[in-house]
């Protein structure tokens, strides 16, 4: 190397974003912007019905105006494919999908390429409500050994430690995709298979090309549920309000 410093790849940081999540955006916006890594971009596709949250944030964060749709299904693939484009076209070397109510650890980027991994997920918590009681769970899943068509959460004495696993599915809210699997795959969804949003269908279609999926349980992310006034099944439904 004659003493020169081995440039770090390029990553693309990004998501679709909307007025939905604007009780959250200035902290997700910092999120991104105190990420510890030297050589990444940040860009947010917004697909809001108007332009007005579009106008509240371009002054803080690189926005490009995307394409709103009444459904949430389509409104999500196709604007993150919007991003996918980009970094396909300028030469990107990763896409990190950050979700809008999500707040990475600084060195998420460097800890999850360090793993090596074509596709790799940080982790994130979500409220499951079973048996009249709640529990904050990982959004990651795996497959049981005795049946391959369902999914369940990952041991919670796994998600606690600082552990690499192989899983089945995630969600995509901290989502590293190297370039070579998004030649391959766009994000998609299909109602016919159920009311999941694209993430659901970009690791079925992993798993379809042969491509693992794994979750470094050491990144840890903040997801930021408190403030939301809608719940995702109205807006699966199309019926939710973002005020």
């Amino acid at each position: 190397m004659n003493g020169e410093k081995e440039e770090k790849p390029k990553v693309l940081v990004g998501s679709p974003v909307s007025e939905y999540h604007e009780y959250c955006t200035d902290e997700f916006i910092e999120g991104l912007k105190n990420l510890d890594y030297d050589n990444y971009d940040i860009l947010l596709i917004d697909n809001s019905k108007d332009d007005r949250f579009f106008d509240s944030i371009k002054n803080k964060v690189p926005v490009a105006k995307g394409r709103y749709f009444n459904s949430i299904h389509e409104r999500l693939s196709f604007n993150r494919n919007l991003l996918r484009e980009k970094a396909l076209d300028e030469g990107y070397d990763y896409f990190l999908n950050i979700d809008q109510d999500v707040v990475p650890p600084k060195d998420a980027i460097q800890k999850m390429i360090s793993c090596r991994k074509d596709v790799i997920t940080g982790i994130y918590f979500n409220p499951w409500e079973k048996d009249g009681k709640v529990r904050l769970l990982a959004t990651i899943w795996v497959c049981p050994p005795n049946d391959s068509n369902k999914l369940v959460p990952v041991r919670e004495d796994i998600v606690n430690g600082n552990n690499l696993v192989k899983i089945d599915s995630c969600g995509s809210g901290c989502l590293l995709i190297h370039r070579s699997v998004l030649e391959k795959i766009k994000f998609r969804y299909d109602l016919t298979q159920g009311e999941g949003v694209d993430d659901v269908f970009f690791c079925q279609d992993v798993k379809k090309e042969g491509i693992s999926i794994y979750a470094d349980t050491s990144v840890k992310c903040k997801h930021m549920l408190k403030g939301r006034t809608w719940c995702w099944n109205d807006m699966l439904a199309g019926k939710a309000n973002p005020k």
